[in-house]
Order: structure tokens, then sequence, then C-alpha cells
């Protein structure tokens, strides 16, 4: 009894002391929950490569200054990433992530990726968030690259990066034909007639050698002329009507300048062409200096908006990066906070033009006067850069629906473009036909 007395008390005392240690541990405890020394991890989900596929050796730069900022105004938690991931690799790790359960807390989103997982529930509902956000503030971003990451009127991604695609002109051509640079609010009758003036042998060998245009597709013609061709959801395609008759029409008028000979992007890099769609993230790239010497180098070039159709306007597509939160994140405030500092913190935003190819978010980074200065001496272009055409442009950008399957869906469209253009039938029958070999896809698609 004695000593069964002895084992009681003894094991009451232990119980006394783990007590009073307990209270101590939890009077040590700040109001935010962590002991002294821990610290909450959030994870970060990042590509090595440059998103805009040209040569970057600034590939975490922007990512660690963010971190750096974040860390300093969040003490107690610290933010990690897996580095060594490249974009072509990225979409497929990410599956991996999802498939396993640890997808990271905040994580850049590829457009064709964003559909997709915002139907399966993987991206968190930043809808709520950013309303009861005193500090997020919506209109300071560009309208056109906040609804790249809406789904069913939800905001899911903000973006991170952006690029418009413009409309680059050889101007040593266009000065050699005694032809000025276009006016922004030009058309497709100007495009049209500059086309066919320019285009001709220049050396007398029977052969056509210099070119109006390369690149010029379908897409470019249906954005410039207010084509909707989907729905939200991918459930059905808009091939018919005039718009689209009209768009097509002007294509094959394209096409039918250069007699059967077609021009290529090399001819263009060869200065051998006056215009092409291209990215504005792959002027900045190829402005700069080293790259500057390896490609479109033999001629003097400069962008302008593209040319508005008859229904349309000086509108093209536009390309944006997006960056998400988890939704099964167990730091959901946080995660928040990381990435208000990677699309909301000017300074972030600013660093896109020093460490990246792309175009802020943000109009007030985009639009300010050092930022342009900073283009100017990257690019050595004082008397080809514009920054009202270039937030315009990004400001005015056709917003393409982003369902999954789309890359197939305008691929098929694509077929049905070609298709038409070359039939014998009208062009308004070969809508109709094609619509429905679409609307066929679409549909197998959903299954």
């Amino acid at each position: 009894m004695i000593k069964g007395k002895g084992n009681i008390n003894y094991i009451l005392g232990a119980a006394g002391v783990l007590l009073l240690l307990a209270a101590a541990l939890i009077k040590a405890v700040p109001e935010g929950g962590l002991l002294p020394g821990s610290r909450k991890t959030i994870t970060v989900g990042v590509f090595s490569d440059s998103y805009w596929e040209v040569p970057n050796g600034y590939a975490y730069r922007i990512l660690e200054d963010a971190i750096e900022i974040f860390e300093e105004e969040n003490p107690g938690v610290q933010v990690e990433y897996v580095s060594g991931i490249m974009k072509d690799d990225y979409s497929e790790w990410l599956a991996e992530q999802v498939l396993s359960g640890t997808v990271p807390d905040v994580f850049l989103l590829l457009r064709e990726d964003f559909n997709g997982y915002a139907e399966q529930g993987v991206l968190m509902d930043l809808s709520e968030l950013a309303q009861q956000d005193p500090e997020f503030q919506e209109d300071e971003f560009y309208s056109s690259a906040l609804l790249a990451g809406q789904y069913r009127q939800r905001q899911y991604a903000l973006p991170y990066e952006c690029a418009p695609r413009l409309m680059f002109v050889n101007k040593t051509i266009l000065d050699q034909e005694n032809l000025g640079i276009p006016e922004e609010d030009w058309n497709w009758e100007e495009f049209y007639q500059i086309c066919r003036q320019v285009t001709r042998d220049t050396d007398g060998d029977g052969v056509t050698d210099q070119f109006g245009v390369v690149g010029y597709t379908w897409e470019e013609a249906f954005d410039s002329n207010g084509v909707t061709l989907f729905d939200s959801d991918g459930t059905e395609c808009f091939l018919t009507g005039n718009r689209v008759e009209t768009a097509i029409r002007f294509i094959e008028r394209l096409r039918e300048i250069g007699g059967g000979t077609v021009a290529t992007e090399r001819d263009f890099a060869l200065g051998n062409v006056v215009f092409q769609p291209m990215l504005f993230s792959e002027f900045r790239a190829y402005k700069s200096y080293p790259l500057s010497v390896k490609k479109y180098s033999g001629f003097e070039w400069s962008c302008i908006p593209m040319p508005a159709g008859p229904d349309g306007g000086n509108v093209s597509s536009l390309d944006t990066l997006l960056a998400a939160v988890s939704a099964d994140t167990r730091h959901r405030q946080e995660a928040w906070e990381f990435l208000k500092v990677l699309t909301c913190d000017e300074r972030i935003q600013a660093e896109l033009f020093d460490y990246s190819e792309g175009v802020s978010v943000l109009r007030r980074v985009t639009e300010s006067e050092d930022n342009l200065r900073q283009l100017i001496e990257d690019s050595e272009s004082a008397d080809t850069l514009n920054l009202r055409i270039l937030s315009d442009a990004v400001e005015n950008a056709a917003v393409a629906p982003r369902f999954r399957g789309l890359e197939e869906a305008k691929g098929e469209v694509n077929r049905a473009v070609e298709a038409i253009i070359s039939s014998d039938t009208s062009i308004s029958t070969g809508q109709i036909i094609w619509n429905r070999e679409i609307n066929k896809f679409l549909d197998g698609e959903r299954l």
C-alpha cells in the first residue's frame, strides 16, 4: 500500500510539473500562435526559365526579392520554393503535386492550366479575400489582365505579368518604298494596301522576295473584328455570322497578294517583310543587347497596334501569367499576403522591367516614366516606343475564354478556316458546316 501511494504521489508530482511547463509555454506563445523561434512556412511553385521563352539569367531574382519583402513584413513566416523546374515541365510537375496532395500554397499558373484547375477546385476562390482587404484595389490592375484570372465571374488567380500582341513594322522597307508608319488607328484596308504595294520581286529573278506580312492569322483577324468565337465554358462555337465571314475573306485577300509565295518568320528576321504580329515580350528581348545582334539586327523596326476590322477595333490578344493560391493551403491569410506582394507590390512589379521581358499588370507601374526610360535604355529605341500604345494594348486586349481543351478547339477552327478558304463552296456555307463539326468536337471534349 505504501509503495502504491508513493507511485501515485510520483505521478501526481510529475503531472504538476508538466502542467507548470505547459502554463509557461502558453504564456510564452505570442498572439500569432507561434512558439519563440518557430516559424510558419508557405511554399511557392515556380519555374526556373523565362515564361516568354527567351534566354534570361534572372530566373529567381524577382521571386527572392518578393520573399525578402514579405518575410520582413511578416516575422514568423518563411517562404520556400523548389528550384530547377523548367517551364516545359511545369504543368506536369504541378499536376503531380495535385495528385499527391502537395500543391504549393502559392504558385504560378500557365493560362492553359487555369480553367481546368478552377473547375476541379484546386484553386482558392480569392473573391471574398479581395473584397474584404482594404489594401487590395482592383482598379489598379489592367482590367483585361485581371479578367484572365476569373472563372464564372469569380477571381481564382491574380495576374503576375503580361504581354500584348502588337504589330511589328520594318521601318527600313517602308522608308525604301516612300511609305510612312501607319497611324495608331489604322484599319484593314490600309494594312492591305501597304502589303500589296511592298510585295514584289526586288532583284528581278522572277521570284517574290519582299513581302507585306507574315504570321497574321485568323486569330488576329477575329480579335480585331469583334468576333466572339466560343462561349466562356467552351460548350459552343460561333463560327457563323458576318464578322467571321468578313475576317475570313480578309485573310483570303492577304494571301492572294503573294501569288502563291508565302513569307516565313525567317524572311522577317532577314528584313524582307514589313509586318509581323508579335508579343511585346519578344520585342523587348530582341531589341536588347546581346540578343539584338542575333535576330532582327539588319533593319529598323517598331511596333504599333493591330489594324482594325470594319466591325472591331485596334485590338489584339493578351498573354498573361497568373499566380494562384491552393484551395488546400493551411495558411490562407499568409498565402494571400504573399500573393499580393507578387502581384500588387509596385516594387516587385517594377522589377519585371529589369529582370523579365513581360509588362507589369499594374497601370501605374507600366505607365511610369521611370520604366519607359528603362525600356528605352534597354532597347535603344526612343523613337519606336510609345508608352500609351503599350498601355492601351494591354487595357483593351481581347480576353479569350480559357476552357479545358481550348488549344485543341482552336486547332479545329484553324482546320475549318483553311478548309473554307480552299473550298469551292461559299464561305458562308463552309461556316455552317464547320460550325456544326466544331460543336460536335466540343461535345466530345465534355464527355
